[in-house]
């Protein structure tokens, strides 16, 4: 039997009423539901509100903005030996940096030393990316506002251009290209290029001016050179300021010990001959090979100018601070004076006070057999000129960061 009546237990507020095949709530439970979405509703609107306000989320990053009165920097190659250099210099002249870098150079290491003797916000940031990639260069400048590039960022080793001389074409002149293309298309409006005097080649006077014709004899000149081209053909057209720096071969490296260089082991038989000089007095190495000793040169070795990384840095700033609008300043960087590998072998010794065992091998290919510079002109235009120019002292300051970081920077560099 079907009992239609009412249980005793049902309240009458709790009961559904049917009509037409269909349960409608009775009044007192429609009002709960509606007042609690209504609740929930003013709850999350509060919440929005609160999270709109919050200053660490409202705010743009400051590498974002133009901020009065601070100049954004970005120095791409700044985790290589003397990409960090310069970065240090900049933030210690209160610049805003940000450096971009693969690491397939640079050392992970360094990065961290800056990080920890600048951790304010806004002073530094580093953004791993690779350059040869379009779309990464595009994001990099589109998510941030810099006000001028210094472009170190570039595989450097002269024997390794002639084994893979398209690796040299990619990462020198097409990264370049890339770069040069997103600072037009974002209004970044100062170019600091890091060049070389191997754009030089052989040149058949002494020293060399920046009106020296250019004549590269290996890959890695011959790209930087190319580089060089696409930058002035852009400049004639564009009211960017630029500065080319072609400068001599680099020793030395922090004098107060916080940064040094520090190769990549499979690469040190391409490197520096600092380094190679460095690796023998440590034992890394055997002894050190000296390549070609039949250079028409005073003692049959290559002569060289060398330029200690603390003045290249300094030329770097001082360009940057003298660029102007829609005009080009090209300057040599170096001492004006030449050494030889010899000489530079014996400073080496008396640096390290380790009497280096040295072999002598035929010549290295794309080498050539002398070069130093003529600084004039960047001596009158810039106010510059080299102050270490000390060759053991420079190589003295150097060793002892080798000594104290036999492994480089002990940090790997792999990005997780």
């Amino acid at each position: 039997m079907l009992n239609f009546g009412r249980s005793r237990n049902q309240s009458r507020a709790a009961r559904a009423t049917s009509m037409g095949g269909m349960d409608y709530a009775e009044p007192k439970r429609k009002g709960n539901f509606v007042g609690k979405v209504f609740l929930a509703a003013v709850l999350t609107t509060l919440c929005i509100i609160m999270i709109k306000q919050s200053p660490s989320l409202n705010s743009p990053s400051p590498f974002a903005i133009h901020e009065p009165g601070v100049t954004h920097v970005l120095v791409t190659g700044g985790a290589g030996y003397i990409g960090s250099h310069a970065a240090l210099r900049l933030l210690k002249d209160n610049y805003r940096v940000t450096i971009v870098d693969n690491l397939s150079r640079g050392n992970l290491g360094a990065i961290r030393v800056l990080q920890d003797l600048f951790p304010e916000p806004g002073r530094l940031q580093f953004i791993y990316a690779d350059l040869g990639d379009p779309k990464s260069v595009n994001k990099i400048f589109l998510e941030n506002k810099f006000d001028a590039v210094i472009h170190f960022a570039a595989v450097a080793y002269v024997g390794e251009s002639t084994m893979d001389p398209l690796k040299y074409y990619h990462n020198i002149t097409s990264n370049t290209l890339l770069v040069l293309e997103s600072m037009a298309k974002h209004d970044v409006k100062t170019l600091i290029y890091s060049s070389t005097c191997a754009t030089y080649g052989e040149p058949e006077k002494m020293p060399i001016t920046e009106e020296t014709k250019q004549v590269p004899i290996n890959p890695y000149g011959k790209a930087k050179k190319m580089a060089e081209d696409i930058i002035l053909d852009f400049s004639k057209n564009s009211d960017m300021a630029v500065m080319i720096l072609r400068y001599f071969n680099v020793i030395g490296s922090d004098p107060e010990g916080r940064l040094g260089e520090a190769p990549r082991p499979e690469l040190r038989e391409q490197g520096r001959i600092s380094g190679a000089c460095f690796d023998a007095a440590r034992g890394i190495i055997p002894g050190l090979k000296v390549k070609g000793t039949d250079y028409k040169t005073a003692d049959g070795t290559c002569v060289r100018d060398y330029i200690d990384v603390t003045d290249l840095v300094d030329a770097h700033v001082k360009a940057l601070e003298k660029a102007q609008s829609g005009k080009v300043g090209i300057y040599n960087v170096g001492t004006g004076k030449g050494s030889s590998v010899k000489e530079f072998v014996e400073a080496c010794k008396k640096a390290t006070g380790v009497e280096i065992k040295v072999d002598f091998l035929p010549r290295r290919p794309g080498d050539y057999a002398e070069v130093y510079s003529d600084p004039t002109k960047i001596r009158r235009e810039l106010n510059w000129s080299a102050k270490h120019t000390d060759l053991q002292e420079s190589l003295k300051i150097a060793w002892r960061w080798q000594k104290s970081h036999r492994d480089g920077y002990g940090v790997s560099n792999a990005i997780y």
